[in-house]
């Protein structure tokens, strides 16, 4: 499992549509190979941040299968013009037992 953090930054007075927005884009990534779960939440102390939390079986899944296909158009049609600046997505993966 692979969860994918992006930090989003959305244009002041953007936040409902985007939200909006965000509530069609993520039948998109939910129904991609791969796609395991997401929640998004919203900064309590800087309300123009959001963090978007996305689970993948695999980093392929996200960086080939989601990113690489035309679903990812759409979602970047509904959701990149909200970005300012535009987000910063990482990788991490669990730490197992064995690697402590």
């Amino acid at each position: 499992m692979i969860l994918e953090v992006a930090h989003l930054t959305v244009r002041t007075g953007q936040n409902s549509a985007f939200e909006q927005a965000f509530a069609q884009a993520q039948r998109i990534i939910a129904s991609m190979p791969g796609y395991l779960s997401h929640e998004l939440g919203h900064c309590m102390e800087r309300p123009q941040d959001y963090v978007l939390l996305v689970r993948w079986a695999t980093l392929a899944d996200h960086e080939v299968g989601f990113r690489q296909s035309a679903q990812y158009q759409e979602w970047k049609r509904l959701l990149h013009h909200f970005y300012d600046p535009f987000p910063t997505v990482v990788h991490f993966e669990p730490i197992t037992p064995d690697r402590v």
